[in-house]
This record gives structure tokens, C-alpha cells and sequence, in this order.
């Protein structure tokens, strides 16, 4: 029988007293409250927390157990002078209860207060006493003791009733919360103000004659006020802590985030918010991350907007149609893989790919641009031809091991348009991409040019959590520390085209790499920029997705972005990744590797960029004396000819590039004696080889012509036009031509006035 009751008796404690569900609470760095999430059964009620203030420990042993420190879970004493004084008043006016007493009646809630009821709470608890340490036992009644209303526990009595952690309370404010689990429901912080003065300041008085308190702090604190109204939780990080009830709830989580930065970020969002809600723009987010932690520092998933405009939508993990922010990766793809060179020229003329008609968002050309300037300006067309180049299913796998999780679909659904917004990412994505590029340049130096294999790691927001970066290898991630650089070098000078009133916001002195990025129909504007150790990514649009006139990136999104950096510790700009990079001869006007018909200029290339290919745009030209004209040996002595090197671009690309570039000399015309049969002349613009073009109607549903195109090298010279050996007209220095027919393959034919002739075959089709 002994045995038996002492097996049970060492079983009769569950191993788990409180089964109740907690509140979600997430602190910054510092330790600072940033927010918290009510427990699922409508109460406040905090995780226990590590430790017990000291100044709340004196209260409540002052309060409700004197000895506690010195009886084995129950004070005999108590109990009787209790019994006496209930039997006396013929009601319940003591508890007689110890403070370990008090954790078993609130483990046990709901049960009846009898003799028997407090038998079995003597019993439980000496066990309970047996099993955890008095700050144990305090800990339990700190965390689990009412304080009215649906506040649960010391922490969230503290920031209720004063808003403040427990920790920062004064002696009086300790005191009052000392006093209120004796009677929860009766003395409530606004009411019952006389009697719960009474008790706090007997309170006081007992420390005072304890000498737990001196004088002084014993006169002063009789004169600090009750609290009044309920504070409210700080909500400095509402979608974060939406995030990580997600994954955590129940919890109490310590971020990486810096208090202060997050304070001045919400300044910011709320700032940008007033502002942009007169063009009804009603939401935006800024992410910031430190580069090498891989650690959150600042989150505000959405602007302080209302219900009725989503403000409840985190929008850093939101999937959102990327516009441009794409455009450095395919950069730095093709680049990795010697299929680019930084200053190459790629073709900007009007395209159209199987039906895809891609457009500059200026809707003008410039024949040739370096594929550079081409990123820092944001050009659609030859960022469309460069990935039509690399392949989409080559760069779809690239931001694959990226990590981009949002894009689920087959590449052949995004198509060429997967550059200019046809695919959807989100702000968590792209600033963990841009911290993994910005994590090998910093540490390619360091390691010995070696790289860390998980350098491209989720992004982390619990400080009690640390990356592993894996280990070093000679194998490139996804693109090399010199591709990168180069990328970063470009994105310096990114969209800072003449005449833009935007750069304003742009501070010269300020180290970054940065891009912009706006989604069709000015649904998306966004921003992503990197220093040495930050990376910052900003959302600003509507979480509906209703667009809105002049929502760029540049005008929306960059400002915010500037804010947010000058909030931040400078650093200087990346050091030069010298083992991944060489130096090379490249044309000083094409960009490609220098022919030997070049200009040479020496240029820092990655290490594989030897294989792209040379320059073909120089060529060896013959003129007369006057080098006004070309000729050949049909009419000019060898002897006499000056033989010179000449930049010769394509037709169609001269045609706009000249426009643009006023160095830019055409290459002198044959002379009259002279047979010329090796120089084409003129091109098609529109329509392409073997185009389908679809006829469209007007409100009038009139079919509309479809507009024929050529380019000529020479200005002024007389083009005449056929369809089907019918002719149709001519033109001159402006060389369009309206065409209406059927349905059908048509052969269009130019002929200049010189003798040139092109052709082109197309089939039109007219949907009725």
C-alpha cells in the first residue's frame, strides 16, 4: 500500500500543467516588444518568460506568501487561521492558500473551491514543489495569475495597465500588480479606484517596514496615479509577426529586427502612404536584410492603410508580376557564360518573335545600345534579344536555383515576356537573390576565390537562428564573383536617362547597386539596391492590383529606397574580384573583343568572356582621294585608293542609330563609275521573315492596313514598292507603306532608284 501511494503520489502531477494556448509575441533584437498576437481562446496571456522581476518577486511574497521560501507547498497556519475566519463568517473570506498552492488551483481551473478541492491542491502541491526549483514555481504564477478582463500573466498585465515591460515598472506600479490576481474580477484598473489604492498602498507599506524599500522610494511611490485606460500593444511589426504565428505560434520569438531602424521605417512607409493615396495608390513594402547574417533588420510587410484597401496583406510575400527588376540576372547570366560582354552591342529596333511585340517604355529606338546601358536604361527591346539569345529555359532554370519559388510554371508559359513582367516574384525572393550575389562578391576576396556553398540561403528573422553557409569550393554557385561585379557596376549608373527629373532622389555619394522595375499597366512599381552589407527591396502599387497612371519604379519606389539607405551605415564600394576577371582588348565601339580592324580599348571582362566572339562591324573600305566616295579596282587604280576602317553597322539598326549617335558616319555611297554588288543597303523593318500578321479592325470595324517598313542607308534615295508584282506607290526619306489585301501570303518587293532590291514574304490573316 506504501508503494502504491508513493507511485502515486510521484504520478499524481501532470507532467504539463498548462495546456492553455498562448499569445504569439516576436521582440526585436534589443529585446523591445514589437508585437503580439492574441492567444487562440480570446486571452492575453503570454509565454512564460525566462526570469521574474526582482521588484515583482518581493511584491508578491509580500502579498500573498510571506514564507514562501520556507514551507513545502502549503502553510499549515495559514490554512487554519483561514478555516477560522470562513467558519466565523460563514463564507469564503481567506484563502489561506501558499503562492505554489495558487499555480495548482489555476493549472486546474473550473474546479469547485471545497475542502476536498483543497486537500488535493496540498497534495499536488508538495509534488510540485518536489519537481521545480521556487523560481520555477514563480515563473508558473507570474506567467499564469489573472489581472483582469482577458489579461493572463505579469508580462501582459505590465503592458496593459502600463505599457511598459514588466522590468521598467516602479515600485507602486509593481505593487498594483501584485495586488490585482487576489481579486481580478472586482478590482479593475478604472474602477474600484479606492479600494485598489487601498490595497497597493498596504502593499507599499509592508516593503517599507520589511525594508525592502527605503523612505524615500516608499513616499514617492504613494504618490504615483492608478492607470486608467488599457494601453495598447506596440504594433511596430504587424505582418511579421503574421508571418511568424504562421510557422511559430504560441511563441514568444526574438527577430533580428533593430528597433530603432523599424521605428523610422514605419515613419517612412507611413510618410510615402499619405503621399501616394492622393494618386489612389494605397499600399507599398520596404524588406531590408544585412548581408552577412542573412538576417531581417527591417520588415514592414504593407503601408498604414484601412480594411477596405488589403492592410492586412503582407505583401513581401506576395507574388507580384516583377516588370523589369529581372533584367541584372539575365546581365550577369550571359555574361557567366562568355556570351556577352559589358559594352556589346545589342540591336534596339522595332521586334516582333513569333506574334511578341515587345516595346521601350519611351516607345523609341536606338538601332544599338551597349547591352550596359541597355540595363541602366531599362530598355525592353534588347533585354527581350538577349534573352531570345540565352534562351528562356536556360534563364528560367537560372532563377530556379535562385530560388524564385513563385515561378511554378512551365517556361514555355512566360515565353520571351518572362523579362518584362510575364512572370511573378515576390519582395522575399528578390532580396534574398540580391543578398546571395552580394554574399559572393564580399567573400569571394576572403575565402581565397572560393565559394560558400550555400551562399543563396533563405533569408532569417529569429535571432535565436544562425545560417550555415556550408563549405568552401572552387565551384561557382550560379554566376561568378566577376559577372557579378561587372552587374553591379552597370546597376550604378541604373535609370538615369537625360533629362529625368527623378534623379532628384539620387545622391551620388551614396555606394549602391540598384534597379527599378514597373509591371504593364502600372500595377507594380519596385526597387531593389545593394551596398557591402545591406540590401533593401520596395513594393509600392495596390495589393488589389489596380494600376495607376504614372506608378513607375522610378518615380514611387526609388525615393523610398534612398530614404531607406541613408537610415543605414555607409560602406564602401565592392573590392574587385581580380582572380574571376582579365583584362582584354575590346572594341571601343561595338564592345565585342577587338578585331584587328578595331579601336582598342583594355577593359576588365569576366574570365570566360574570352570565348564570346570578335567585333564584325569594322570593315576595310576602299575611297577615292576625296574619301568621299567608295570605289573598287572596276574603276580606281589600286595606287590611288585610300584604304581606312569603317564602323558599319546593319541597316536597320544604322537607321535609328545614327539618329542617336551624331559620330556616327555613314559609310560614303560608291562612285558613279563604280560597280557595287557586296553592300546591302536597305532592310526590312516590319514586317519580320515569315511574319503572321493579324488585320484589326477599328471602332468602325474597318479593317485596318498593315504598315510596311524599310530602312535605307541613304538619305533622300526613292524606294518603290510592290505587293505581288502589283505596285503599290513610293516613298522617300520616310519609307512607310500602308498595305490593305486578303487573307493570304503576299510577297512584298522594295526596289530603290539605284537598282537594290529586297523582298519579303508574309501571311495576312483577317478575323471577321
Amino acid at each position: 500500500m506504501i508503494l502504491l501511494l508513493l507511485v502515486g503520489y510521484y504520478f499524481c502531477l501532470p507532467r504539463t500543467l498548462f495546456n492553455e494556448p498562448y499569445s504569439t509575441v516576436i521582440e526585436s533584437k534589443e529585446g523591445n516588444l514589437l508585437g503580439a498576437k492574441i492567444a487562440r481562446d480570446g486571452q492575453w496571456r503570454f509565454p512564460a518568460s525566462d526570469s521574474v522581476p526582482e521588484k515583482f518577486q518581493h511584491c508578491i511574497i509580500a502579498f500573498e506568501d510571506q514564507h514562501f521560501y520556507y514551507h513545502p507547498g502549503f502553510n499549515p497556519i495559514s490554512m487554519w487561521n483561514a478555516f477560522r475566519q470562513n467558519r466565523k463568517a460563514n463564507r469564503v473570506v481567506r484563502g489561506g492558500s501558499t503562492l505554489t498552492q495558487q499555480v495548482i488551483r489555476l493549472s486546474r481551473k473550473g474546479q469547485n473551491r471545497t475542502y476536498f478541492e483543497k486537500v488535493i491542491e496540498v497534495v499536488l502541491a508538495t509534488r510540485l514543489e518536489l519537481r521545480h526549483s521556487k523560481k520555477n514555481i514563480l515563473k508558473l504564477y507570474s506567467a499564469h495569475a489573472p489581472f483582469g478582463s482577458n489579461v493572463v500573466g505579469l508580462e501582459m498585465a505590465s503592458w496593459r495597465y502600463f505599457g511598459v515591460q514588466s522590468h521598467q515598472l516602479s515600485w507602486a506600479e509593481t505593487a498594483t500588480l501584485a495586488v490585482l490576481p487576489n481579486a481580478p474580477s472586482l478590482i479593475y484598473p478604472g474602477k474600484n479606484q479606492q479600494r485598489l489604492l487601498e490595497k497597493r498602498n498596504r502593499l507599499l507599506q509592508k516593503l517599507y517596514e520589511n525594508k525592502v524599500i527605503d523612505q524615500l522610494s516608499y513616499e514617492m511611490a504613494l504618490q504615483e496615479p492608478l492607470p486608467q485606460k488599457p494601453y495598447d500593444l506596440p504594433q511596430m511589426a504587424p505582418h511579421l509577426l503574421q508571418r511568424t504565428a504562421k510557422n511559430q505560434e504560441g511563441q514568444k520569438i526574438k527577430t533580428t529586427i533593430d528597433f530603432a531602424l523599424q521605428e523610422r521605417l514605419n515613419q517612412i512607409a507611413q510618410n510615402y502612404y499619405y503621399q501616394y493615396k492622393q494618386n489612389e495608390v494605397y499600399n507599398l513594402a520596404i524588406l531590408v536584410v544585412d548581408v552577412e547574417t542573412r538576417n531581417i533588420v527591417g520588415y514592414v510587410g504593407n503601408a498604414p492603410t484601412d480594411k477596405n484597401h488589403q492592410k492586412d496583406v503582407d505583401i513581401i510575400s506576395a507574388p507580384r508580376s516583377t516588370g523589369s527588376i529581372l533584367k541584372p540576372l539575365l546581365f550577369a547570366g550571359m555574361l557567366d557564360d562568355g556570351e556577352l560582354l559589358p559594352n556589346t552591342l545589342v540591336p534596339d529596333i522595332p521586334t516582333q518573335i513569333s506574334g511578341y511585340t515587345p516595346q521601350n517604355f519611351n516607345l523609341t529606338y536606338d538601332g544599338a545600345v551597349p547591352a550596359r546601358r541597355a540595363l541602366s536604361r531599362s530598355l525592353n527591346i534588347p533585354s527581350v534579344l538577349m534573352l531570345q539569345d540565352f534562351g528562356v529555359y536556360r534563364f528560367y532554370d537560372q532563377l530556379q536555383q535562385y530560388g524564385f519559388s513563385t515561378m511554378k510554371r512551365h517556361p514555355n508559359h512566360y515565353g520571351l515576356s518572362l523579362i518584362l513582367g510575364g512572370a511573378e516574384s515576390n519582395l522575399w525572393d528578390l532580396c534574398k537573390t540580391y543578398a546571395g550575389l552580394t554574399g559572393t562578391l564580399n567573400h569571394y576576396q576572403k575565402n581565397k576565390f572560393q565559394y560558400r556553398k550555400n551562399e543563396f540561403s533563405e533569408l532569417n528573422y529569429d535571432a535565436t537562428q544562425k545560417i550555415d553557409f556550408g563549405k568552401l569550393s572552387y565551384q561557382k554557385n550560379i554566376v561568378g564573383a566577376g559577372s557579378i561585379y561587372l552587374t553591379y557596376e552597370a546597376m550604378k549608373e541604373v535609370n538615369r536617362p537625360e533629362g529625368d527629373e527623378a534623379w532628384r532622389f539620387y545622391d551620388s555619394s551614396l555606394p549602391i547597386a540598384w534597379k527599378t522595375g514597373t509591371s504593364f499597366g502600372n500595377r507594380d512599381a519596385w526597387a531593389v539596391g545593394t551596398s557591402k552589407k545591406y540590401v533593401v527591396g520596395i513594393w509600392v502599387g495596390n495589393a488589389t492590383g489596380e494600376g495607376r497612371p504614372l506608378l513607375t519604379g522610378v518615380s514611387h519606389a526609388a525615393p523610398i529606397l534612398f530614404d531607406v539607405f541613408n537610415l543605414l551605415p555607409r560602406s564602401n564600394w565592392f573590392e574587385k574580384p581580380l582572380n574571376n576577371m582579365q583584362q582584354a582588348e575590346v572594341c571601343a565601339k561595338s564592345g565585342y573583343l577587338a578585331s584587328e580592324n578595331c579601336p582598342k580599348s583594355m577593359q576588365w571582362i569576366p574570365v570566360t568572356a574570352k570565348q564570346t566572339v570578335q567585333c564584325s562591324y569594322h570593315k576595310i573600305v576602299h575611297l577615292d582621294k576625296t574619301e568621299q566616295f567608295r570605289v573598287n579596282s572596276s574603276c580606281e587604280n589600286v595606287d590611288e585608293m585610300v584604304t581606312k576602317t569603317w564602323f558599319v553597322l546593319p541597316p536597320v539598326m544604322e537607321w535609328y542609330y545614327k539618329s542617336k549617335n551624331m559620330d556616327y558616319w555613314v559609310l560614303p555611297p560608291f562612285r558613279s563609275d563604280c560597280d557595287d554588288n557586296q553592300t546591302p543597303f536597305m532592310d526590312f523593318i516590319y514586317p519580320k521573315t515569315n511574319s503572321k500578321i493579324y488585320l484589326t479592325k477599328n471602332f468602325d470595324s474597318e479593317v485596318q492596313p498593315v504598315i510596311l517598313k524599310v530602312a535605307h542607308s541613304q538619305p533622300n534615295i526613292k524606294l518603290y514598292w510592290y505587293v505581288n508584282n502589283t505596285y503599290l506607290g513610293i516613298t522617300q526619306n520616310f519609307h512607310d507603306m500602308p498595305l490593305k489585301a486578303t487573307s493570304g501570303i503576299h510577297y512584298i518587293t522594295v526596289v530603290d532608284e539605284n537598282g537594290g532590291e529586297i523582298k519579303r514574304k508574309v501571311e495576312l490573316v483577317r478575323e471577321d
